[in-house]
């Protein structure tokens, strides 16, 4: 009789497995969606006069398809690349989403405001340039901060003083 009984678990152990499985496929759109929403809040925040971000379209649910973003094989966001592209505005809160985030280059643009102290969550953050903006507020140095080298912060003339 033993035997039988473990021949009836077997399928509820595959209906258990693919409902598991199923479950953790269709979550991984949903992260990938948290960071697209992160970036359509930076856009609608930044003035972009070049329209240098026109494809950061929130209607396409993967932020991997936009220019100047590059994504892991998991479909998160690990790269901005929004160097030199004349962009102005603040920083947004919701960059500090991106917890797969290991590279932030937002150098030599007009960028305003403080830098988000959200940021200091991302644990993955090895690169960050902010230099060449017009940031201000505290310049952070806990969590990935304790390893960005000042100068990531140089030429900002307000940064370090009260925005």
């Amino acid at each position: 009789m033993a035997p039988m009984a473990a021949e009836s678990r077997l399928p509820l152990a595959a209906i258990v497995l693919v409902a598991i499985t199923s479950t953790l496929l269709l979550a991984l759109p949903v992260v990938a969606n948290q960071d697209a929403d992160a970036l359509s809040v930076l856009r609608r925040g930044l003035q972009d006069p070049n329209g240098t971000l026109k494809s950061w379209d929130p209607n396409l649910v993967n932020a991997c398809t936009w220019f100047h973003i590059t994504c892991d094989d998991n479909k998160r966001v690990t790269r901005i690349d929004l160097n030199s592209l004349n962009l102005s505005g603040p920083l947004v809160p919701e960059l500090g989403k991106l917890d797969r985030l290991q590279y932030l280059e937002i150098d030599h643009n007009r960028l305003t405001g403080p830098i988000p102290r959200e940021l200091v969550g991302l644990s993955n953050l090895q690169h960050a340039d902010f230099s060449n903006n017009n940031l201000c507020g505290p310049i952070p140095t806990s969590g990935p901060f304790q390893h960005i080298p000042r100068r990531s912060f140089a030429n900002n003339p307000r940064l370090g003083r009260k925005c």
